[in-house]
């Protein structure tokens, strides 16, 4: 899979996590579908959303975030693979940990920020 959009590093590290997740290329059906919303006449003339269907597991996902079709392909088969890899038994992914991660940070300024307030009102 060549893009001018992507490095090659990345499309690299994206197949290699695509095999250790068991994700074959011939187990998914990709469609190019006409993309709506932002883009302009761009997105309104091609079909640059991409539709990809894993066959095995019936995950499906669908990709605009770009206008360009080779882009979309890359950014819908990690998005594919994050779905599935938090689908797998006991598997969350990187940016699942870091979701959380941050939401436990904002729960914590939260409260301070709540004790701060009910303390101060003494004065």
């Amino acid at each position: 899979m060549s893009n001018p959009f992507v490095s090659p590093e990345k499309i690299r590290q994206l197949e290699e996590r695509m095999a250790s997740l068991g994700i074959r290329e011939a187990d998914i059906e990709e469609k190019f579908i006409h993309a709506r919303g932002r883009g302009g006449q761009k997105v309104n003339k091609t079909s640059a959303c991409v539709y990809l269907r894993h066959a095995p597991t019936g995950i499906e996902v669908k990709c605009q975030e770009s206008r360009s079709r080779e882009a979309n392909r890359f950014f819908a088969r990690r998005l594919l693979s994050d779905k599935i890899e938090e689908s797998l038994p006991g598997g969350k992914s990187a940016r699942a940990k870091e979701i959380e991660k941050i939401r436990k940070q904002k729960r914590k300024r939260s409260r301070r920020t709540c004790a701060k307030a009910e303390g101060g009102d003494d004065n």
